[in-house]
């Protein structure tokens, strides 16, 4: 286990927009360093990882569309239409 200088401890209770970043120096990949209850609680949720629904796909290619501005287009103007 890594333990906090008291530098670091310092400037994380200082800044409270956690999860705050670390950079390891030798590779330079960046860690996220979490509250442990704040983890147990992620850790402990259920994670679907089956594939998406051929609605939820139009459903995301709609809101995609919609925030780069196509709502003003008629044939995207009803809303997602889902075919089967």
């Amino acid at each position: 286990m890594i333990e906090l200088t008291e530098d670091q401890a310092i400037a994380m209770a200082a800044d409270d927009t956690a999860p705050w970043r670390a950079v390891d120096p030798l590779t330079r990949a960046t860690y996220v360093l979490l509250p442990l209850a704040e983890f147990e609680r992620l850790a402990g949720m259920e994670y679907d990882d089956t594939g998406w629904t051929r609605e939820e796909l139009h459903t995301q290619a709609w809101e995609a569309g919609r925030s780069i501005g196509w709502e003003a287009m008629d044939e995207y103007e009803a809303g997602p239409e889902i075919r089967k």
